[in-house]
């Protein structure tokens, strides 16, 4: 072959090569993406309405808590962890080394929906209207308030005084803060008697923007000194209860299912255009039983409530009612929070077990009508519930379990208002299944301490356990760790002697989202409303740009084809 011809071959090649090179860097250059973009309104079903939608009066309704939750922000926040983290305020606490004091500064250049300036007035303001005695909200929060001494040091900074060392004071700080310029004229008695209940000036990352008898409409803040959200708007669609959420997603009426209940569960996870997240919930669900009712003296018998708990397979209630939406529980005390005791006690079902208990405790079936008495009283008492179909299949449950060892407890449903006002908080019940939320620090003193038992106090089971008591007495006024891991160790071992309550299992939560929605994520839920944490970044309009463009962009999605 001649020197020329190679010439012409080689001069060929590179010029393929060339091009080659060229057309892949255009390729690379000009790929576009898809990245969110500003807009979309995201509907979401609740089951109920909004009543107040006031950080102050919301802990009686889960919807009230959804959109408190969006619209309104605290000193601080709990995070996924339940740890209390910075949300107003400017860092965390200056915390005096008696453990008395508390300073907070808030964040200069903060501003109401309105354009007022958020100061320490606002602090001050809110913290009056819970110490007032007239206060309507829930009592735990007046009664902790009103030991609180609130002082003004500046516009910005206030200072908070305990009588006494308290730990899981700084819970209370992630209360949602109210307007004083817009609240102050009315008096803590006419609170939930406003329109502003409804009409509310909040400073979260969104706004109330359309109030009707089925929905409400929020729309982001533009005031609001965190990110700005995608989202165009967030609307609460109500539904009278949780069976009628999914139909209304299967209709087409709303992408966001708040709760998807374990009756539907089998529907949704066989849909693919519904995107569903769980995450457990920090609280349990327990059989409470009331220790100082004296017409079933029986309770009081350790030996009866042990046998009680052996008799039951936890697990496969939860996979046979719940649809598997749960956790065993072993402790008062969330098994991801720091306290937790891993090596507490556990009770599995052991049939045998519970009737050798109840043998030696004397309770025996003299008569042969298949209940165990004792002293001419047989072991019959009544077990309520709420009137949830779930919460009436559990105790339907329960009582077939108990009948297999020589025990009838009686399944009544109740409304669940008329559980908590006519039984549970006036102590007027022998056995109920009640759910606890539980957020922020594991102190279990208001749940389980002794002088919690009187009217007013959330010990309605009326549990007394002298070291228990010290245990938590002590647990609360220390900062050290360590030490309160120690005592918290120690109480969980007397809980899962004493069995108070029969603790059945932590809450799964299931949310579903349409798959026209992206960028959702939950993790561990203090409650509910926490599924919001993150929609900042929920998105359901996309435009494309050029690569070099994403490489700038915040979230650069999938490449087009």
């Amino acid at each position: 072959m001649g020197r020329y011809v190679r010439w012409q071959i080689a001069i060929a090649l590179l010029g393929i090569i060339s091009l080659s090179a060229l057309l892949a860097y255009s390729a690379y250059s000009f790929t576009n993406v898809l990245v969110p973009d500003q807009g979309g309104t995201f509907r979401e079903g609740v089951a109920g309405s909004a009543r107040y939608i006031n950080p102050l009066l919301c802990q009686y309704n889960e919807v009230d808590q959804d959109l408190c939750s969006l619209v309104f922000r605290g000193l601080t926040r709990l995070d996924e962890h339940g740890r209390v983290v910075p949300d107003l305020a400017d860092g965390p606490p200056r915390v005096s080394p008696d453990g008395l004091t508390y300073t907070f500064r808030l964040r200069p250049g903060l501003s109401w929906q309105d354009g007022v300036p958020i100061t320490a007035d606002d602090v001050i303001f809110t913290v009056h209207l819970m110490q007032d005695p007239n206060f309507p909200g829930v009592p735990f929060l007046g009664e902790l308030w009103r030991t609180v001494e609130v002082t003004k040091l500046d516009d910005l900074t206030v200072r908070f005084t305990l009588r006494q060392p308290f730990t899981p004071f700084l819970d209370y700080t992630t209360i949602g803060l109210l307007p004083a310029h817009l609240w102050a004229s009315i008096p803590a008695e006419q609170l939930s008697r406003t329109q502003l209940n409804l009409q509310p000036v909040g400073n979260g990352p969104f706004l109330v923007s359309e109030v009707s008898a089925d929905h409400i409409r929020l729309e982001p803040n533009p005031r609001y000194d965190g990110p700005s959200p995608y989202l165009a708007a967030v609307e609460f669609r109500f539904y009278p209860d949780y069976p009628s959420l999914f139909e209304a997603f299967v209709r087409g009426e709303i992408e966001g299912i708040s709760r998807v209940i374990p009756q539907d569960l089998a529907r949704a996870e066989a849909r693919e255009d519904l995107q569903l997240f769980s995450a457990p919930l920090s609280g349990y669900v327990i059989i409470l039983f009331n220790l100082r009712n004296p017409n079933v003296p029986f309770l009081q018998d350790k030996a009866v409530r042990q046998a009680l708990m052996y008799a039951l397979d936890r697990q496969q209630l939860i996979d046979e009612v719940l649809a598997g939406q749960g956790i065993v529980a072993h402790s008062p005390i969330m098994p991801y929070n720091w306290a937790y005791n891993p090596d507490v006690r556990r009770y599995t079902q052991n049939v045998e077990r519970a009737r050798r208990l109840l043998d030696e405790a004397g309770y025996v079936d003299g008569d042969g009508d298949g209940i165990r008495e004792k002293d001419g009283r047989p072991l019959r008492w009544i077990l309520l519930s709420d009137d949830d179909p779930e919460r009436q299949r559990l105790a339907q449950a329960i009582s077939q379990a108990w009948r297999a060892i020589g025990v009838e407890a009686i399944p009544q449903a109740v409304s669940f208002t008329g559980l908590i006002s006519d039984f549970i908080f006036p102590h007027e019940f022998e056995s109920a299944i009640v759910s606890w939320e539980l957020a922020g620090d594991p102190d279990p003193y208001p749940l389980w301490h002794s002088t919690q038992a009187k009217e007013g106090g959330q010990n309605y089971g009326g549990w007394s356990n002298p070291r228990a008591d010290e245990l938590m007495e002590e647990a609360r006024s220390i900062t050290d760790v360590e030490k309160r891991k120690a005592l918290y160790r120690e109480f969980q071992d007397i809980f899962a002697e004493e069995l108070p309550g029969l603790l059945l299992y932590y809450p799964v939560y299931t949310y579903g989202v349409s798959d026209k929605v992206h960028g959702v994520e939950i993790g561990p839920l203090n409650t509910p409303s926490d599924r919001f944490r993150t929609i900042a970044q929920w998105y359901m309009v996309t435009r494309r740009i050029t690569i070099p463009e994403a490489r700038a962009s915040r979230s650069a999605v999938s490449p087009l084809p």
